[in-house]
């Protein structure tokens, strides 16, 4: 069948509108037709060569649609389900998803190739090469093949736009507070970017009890906007973060520096480590240019002296089967705020300038219509 989709070619060019012809499902596959699409800041990684991947490659990782067709053996949904697609896979059975990991799903291992687990690809163009999805999705497509292992069942109530943004950005901002930095009542937690994933790391680290959620972020448009989630106070640079910090702790730091910037940088991460106290730690979810080191810390001043620990981490750590349904239930019971993170809605023709607001700073999050 064909199915239209925005395509990314090579680094540096626009994204492509094109019609692929989509391969019928295979064993353990599904055929889904995306309904919304997260615009993310990693799909414009692999735009901008920030990222690499085997190109040409069909974008998006955040979708929710319907589930058209099935192949041979699959069990975890069926035709006409409403679903989620994780941009993790979860098989259930590897040595990660088998010990409460499955952020960590060896089923992932061709994300940045979109190449499935029989070693061939389900999107083709009219010139006859193959294509993957991003994160073996493709939600830049109307519809897609992907593993059922993607999949994420939801209740048929659930609005598809909300649904489609805890595929990424909302597990990972808010495991981010929550799991991989751990943050506890009464701490005190600074917080680098508000875009959408930083959103979700302050409704996390709100959640988990902090007293004091401090944001820093250049655009006056994101820090107001994190106030409204939670955020205590909010300041456009680092500089004047660390002073309201040295006040509010009396001079201890704060016990929490998360950093979910659009991009990771060597300036960044001094920063989050500064702002810090003993026994601190820096959570870093952003992802940095390929080519360059954005870790370089003196490890006697800002690491082992006061005792500070670095910690990356993938989706917040979450575990897709388990945290998306829970905070779509935090979402129905009025805890966690998914619809007021929707700046913006596109159709697929209008990706470009999408991603154009998206860099200009004007959205929390964007999302396709298709």
């Amino acid at each position: 069948m064909r199915t239209r989709a925005a395509v990314i070619r090579e680094p540096g060019k626009p994204w492509e509108i094109t019609e692929l012809e989509l391969d019928e499902p295979g064993p353990g596959e599904v055929r889904i037709r995306f309904v919304a699409a997260g615009m993310c800041h990693s799909d414009e990684h692999l735009r901008t060569g920030d990222s690499t991947g085997r190109l040409p490659l069909v974008g998006g990782h955040e979708g929710a649609g319907v589930v058209e067709a099935a192949g041979p053996g699959v069990t975890r949904v069926a035709v006409g389900d409403h679903v989620v697609c994780s941009f993790i896979p979860a098989c259930g059975t590897c040595r990660y998803c088998s010990t409460g990991r499955q952020n960590l799903c060896d089923a992932g291992a061709q994300m940045m190739t979109g190449m499935m687990s029989d070693g061939t690809f389900r999107f083709h163009d009219d010139s006859g090469a193959d294509l993957g999805g991003f994160c073996m999705l493709g939600t830049f497509a109307q519809q897609a093949v992907v593993s059922q292992h993607s999949c994420v069942p939801i209740d048929r109530d659930i609005p598809f736009e909300v649904a489609a943004l805890t595929g990424c950005g909302v597990p990972t901002g808010w495991g981010t507070s929550v799991y991989a930095a751990g943050v506890r009542a009464g701490q005190t937690v600074v917080i680098f970017g508000a875009g959408g994933v930083g959103t979700n790391a302050v409704q996390g680290a709100r959640y988990a009890g902090a007293a004091n959620v401090i944001v820093v972020d250049p655009v006056e448009f994101k820090r107001s906007s994190a106030l409204s989630f939670g955020a205590t106070h909010v300041f456009a640079s680092a500089g004047q973060a660390q002073e309201a910090v040295v006040d509010l702790t009396r001079g201890q730091l704060a016990d929490h520096a998360i950093i979910t910037v659009g991009v990771l940088s060597a300036e960044v991460v001094q920063e989050a480590a500064a702002i810090v106290g003993k026994g601190a730690q820096v959570t870093i979810t952003s992802v940095g240019r390929s080519c360059e080191q954005q870790i370089q810390l003196a490890a006697n001043g800002s690491v082992v002296g006061w005792q500070r620990r670095i910690q990356g981490h993938v989706f917040g750590m979450c575990n897709p089967l388990y945290d998306i349904p829970r905070l779509l239930g935090l979402y129905r019971a009025g805890q966690l705020k998914l619809e007021e993170l929707i700046t913006r809605r596109y159709a697929l023709d209008e990706i470009n300038q999408g991603y154009a607001d998206l860099d200009d700073g004007q959205l929390i999050r964007g999302v396709i219509i298709h």
